[in-house]
């Protein structure tokens, strides 16, 4: 990379340190370090949802789908839009009546309302694991960028150490404040970078759309070049994480009324598709393009075999942005990896700190006690979602299995508590504990499964059988 490119970089990432430290100043407890104050607009709300929920890890794993089957990979983020729709006319209005009357912080405080404290707790237990996994995700995808980009000057374990250092401090100082602030400005210079630099120059550097169909077959430009099951295995991953995804909850409290939380969902799903959908799957089709006529083998990379799927994006944008906009482009990924990790990080911090940890032990009871606590959980957190992603090959699979895991426990109990009267806390957390514990056995033994389907279906079966046959049989019980 050239200095130009790296003075760039550099620049930015001085920038959002920054943010960090202004909102370390500024935050003056809980409230504005997990839910902002709850008066932020919709316009930030909607782009930090969009940039949270597709950010850097979407965005490379987008990228690995359009190197393999082409404009297809789309679909997976018009599960997104399906979730965000459905969850801003069901979920929202449920939960800001909620938030309003109790003031609460995280997501697993909706179930104990609903339900119990023993709920809550192992509510809280579930999501500040899923999202610890989901933020090592988001540091993987910084690391495998980093490596394409810098190599070889930066191996993937010293990219990865950097990358998690950056965003632990920042988000570990600010919070969700500066998460959302720098959420809007991270997903600005993406979408203006993919627009108006990454595609448009990836698109003739390969030799337009003659050269581009020259080189794939039809299918990479069909819609429905992809199976029944792949699509039900993405809708069940993720049209369910709206409706249970910590970071989504602390975004409905930071919105000051239940229109403007509705509002900034629907501009989520469109940015999801067909938005950043396409924009990504053309990028990794770009990149195969690339490859199959040699532009990488100055790399070492000369066919389909030698390289990694998720890295072909960032290996295109590297060798076809002229000096200055790979430095701008290289920022706008990284803005995207970087709002998604951290709002996973202050996530799984305050599921860890409201959750569980204040269920057995006294935190410190003063604002700025609380708010350095935070800090530091936060702190302690990050550093072992870094370890956790120094162990992991694929960013897209590090994403699918933690929000598998987080939506076989979690979906089930929340509609049963918005649309069961007097729910049954018994049925909830066996259907937690059973629906969270087949999805993460059947990924860890990896079987093969029939139909092809993923661990996720069945975890959410279980889930569901179990909190029907448990709910039947305590109403049955009452009514002796």
């Amino acid at each position: 990379m050239n200095l130009l490119d790296l003075g760039v970089f550099a620049l930015y990432m001085s920038g959002v340190i920054g943010i960090g430290i202004y909102f370390l100043i500024k935050n003056k407890g809980a409230d504005d370090y997990y839910v902002g104050g709850r008066n932020i607009g919709s316009w930030h709300v909607g782009l930090s949802v969009v940039a949270t929920d597709v950010g850097g890890g979407f965005s490379i794993g987008l990228g690995g789908l359009g190197f393999i089957m082409g404009i297809a990979g789309s679909w997976m983020l018009f599960t997104g839009l399906v979730g965000a729709w459905i969850s801003a006319v069901i979920l929202i209005p449920q939960v800001k009546k909620i938030d309003y009357l109790k003031k609460l912080h995280t997501f697993p405080q909706v179930l104990g309302k609903l339900y119990s404290p023993r709920v809550a707790l192992l509510a809280g237990i579930i999501s500040a694991i899923g999202y610890l996994g989901f933020t090592s995700s988001q540091v993987l995808a910084g690391a495998i960028l980093a490596e394409a980009t810098f190599a070889p000057m930066l191996d993937r374990q010293t990219a990865l150490i950097i990358m998690g250092i950056i965003v632990i401090v920042y988000t570990s100082m600010g919070g969700i404040k500066a998460v959302i602030y720098t959420d809007t400005i991270q997903w600005i210079i993406l979408i203006s970078g993919l627009v108006f630099i990454g595609i448009p120059i990836s698109y003739f550097s390969v030799g337009g759309m003659t050269a581009i169909r020259e080189a794939l077959p039809p299918e990479f430009f069909s819609l429905a070049n992809i199976s029944w099951q792949q699509i039900l295995n993405w809708a069940l991953t993720i049209i369910p994480i709206w409706f249970v995804g910590m970071t989504l909850y602390q975004r409905i409290y930071a919105t000051r009324s239940k229109k403007q939380a509705q509002k900034a969902w629907f501009i989520a799903g469109l940015f999801e598709w067909p938005v950043m959908a396409f924009m990504g799957v053309l990028l990794g089709l770009f990149a195969r393009v690339a490859l199959l006529q040699g532009q990488f083998e100055y790399l070492g990379h000369a066919a389909l075999t030698d390289i990694d799927e998720e890295m072909g994006l960032p290996l295109l944008l590297r060798t076809v942005l002229p000096v200055g906009f790979m430095g701008l482009m290289m920022a706008a990924y990284f803005s995207a990896i970087m709002s998604t990790a951290d709002s996973c990080l202050v996530a799984s911090s305050g599921n860890f700190i409201t959750d569980i940890i204040n269920k057995w032990f006294k935190t410190p009871q003063s604002r700025k006690g609380f708010l350095f606590f935070s800090q530091a959980v936060t702190l302690v957190l990050g550093t072992i979602a870094l370890i956790l992603a120094a162990f992991m090959p694929s960013v897209l699979e590090l994403m699918l299995h933690s929000y598998a895991f987080m939506v076989s426990g979690l979906f089930i109990p929340v509609l049963g508590g918005l649309f069961i009267k007097k729910p049954s806390p018994i049925a909830a957390f066996w259907s937690m504990l059973l629906g969270g514990a087949t999805t993460i056995t059947l990924i860890i033994l990896n079987l093969s499964l029939p139909f092809g389907l993923d661990p996720i279906i069945f975890g959410i079966s279980i889930s569901a059988m179990s909190f029907l046959f448990i709910t039947f049989i305590v109403k049955l019980k009452n009514k002796q």
